[in-house]
C-alpha cells in the first residue's frame, strides 16, 4: 500500500456511546496501524475535563490502543475540537501523539495541507464565538481547572444541556462556516491547495477559487451514525464511511 495519511475528527468518544469506541479501536487496529500518520482534528472526546481525569476506567481501553498504534510506527497529531479544548500535555504524552495548534501546516506527499478543527470559521455564531474566546483564555482555564474534578464535570455537563438546547434554536447556516472567514483564512496561509476540517459534521469536499487560486476545503464526517475518515497519497485525497455496530 502507498504511504499514506488519515484525518478524522468528532468522534465525541463517551463511556455512553461503548459502540463508538469499539469502532474507533477498530478502526487504530486496521486502518490507522498502517498509516504513516494519523490526525484527529478535534473532538475526539465528548468532553475533556482536564488531564488529571487520565486515570478513569472509561478511557484506558483508549490509551491502551494508542500504545498499540504507537508501536505500529504511525505517527499522533491531536487539536482541540470545541468539547476537548482542554487536552494538555499529559494526555498527548499518555497517547504517545503531539498536540497541535489550530490551524495548522503540513507538507503531505508535495501536497500543502492546511487542518483545523474549524469551529473559529463559523463567524455568524456571534454568541458561539464570544464563548469561545473567553474557554480558551489562558486565565479562564487556570481558574475552571483549579476547582475539583467533580465540580469541572458538573459544569461541562450542565453546560453541554444548555448547548443542546441552544442547538434547537439555531439555524443550521448559522452553525455552518462563512464563506468570507474560509476564504480569509486561506489568503492567510497563501492559498494551501488543500484545506482539512472537521466540526460542522457535513462531509463533503467543497472548490474554492480564492484570488485566482483553487483550494479544496474537505470537511471530515462525524462519528454517531457511521465513522468516517480521509486517506490523502500521492494520488489525493479519498474519503471513505465505518460502520458501527451498535
Amino acid at each position: 500500500m502507498k504511504a499514506h495519511s488519515l484525518f478524522i475528527s468528532d468522534l465525541h468518544l463517551d463511556a455512553s456511546r461503548p459502540a463508538i469506541t469499539q469502532a474507533f479501536i477498530a478502526f487504530i487496529q486496521k486502518q490507522a496501524s498502517q498509516a504513516e500518520r494519523l490526525f484527529i482534528l478535534g473532538d475526539w472526546f465528548e468532553y475533556w475535563a482536564g488531564d488529571d481525569d487520565l486515570d478513569d476506567p472509561a478511557h484506558q481501553a483508549i490509551f491502551q490502543a494508542m500504545g498499540q498504534l504507537q508501536q505500529s510506527s504511525c505517527q499522533l497529531y491531536i487539536m482541540h475540537g470545541n468539547r476537548d479544548f482542554l487536552m494538555g500535555d499529559a494526555l498527548a504524552q499518555r497517547c504517545h501523539g503531539q498536540l497541535l495548534q489550530d490551524p495548522t501546516e503540513f507538507n503531505l506527499y508535495g501536497t500543502r495541507v492546511l487542518l483545523s478543527h474549524g469551529d473559529h470559521l463559523c463567524t455568524d455564531d456571534i454568541a458561539y464565538q464570544q464563548f469561545r474566546s473567553m474557554v480558551r483564555q489562558a486565565g479562564w482555564q487556570q481558574a475552571f481547572l483549579a476547582q475539583p474534578l467533580a465540580t469541572r464535570k458538573q459544569q461541562i455537563d450542565a453546560l453541554r444541556k444548555q448547548s443542546e438546547q441552544a442547538k434547537q434554536e439555531k439555524s443550521m447556516s448559522l452553525m455552518d462556516v462563512n464563506p468570507q472567514a474560509v476564504e480569509q483564512l486561506l489568503r492567510d496561509h497563501q492559498y494551501p491547495p488543500l484545506f482539512i476540517h472537521g466540526h460542522t459534521h457535513r462531509p463533503a469536499i467543497h472548490a474554492h477559487h480564492v484570488d485566482g487560486h483553487e483550494c479544496r476545503r474537505v470537511v471530515l464526517g462525524d462519528w454517531y451514525e457511521q465513522g468516517s475518515y480521509c486517506l490523502l497519497d500521492e494520488d489525493g485525497v479519498h474519503c471513505e464511511k465505518l460502520q458501527i455496530n451498535a
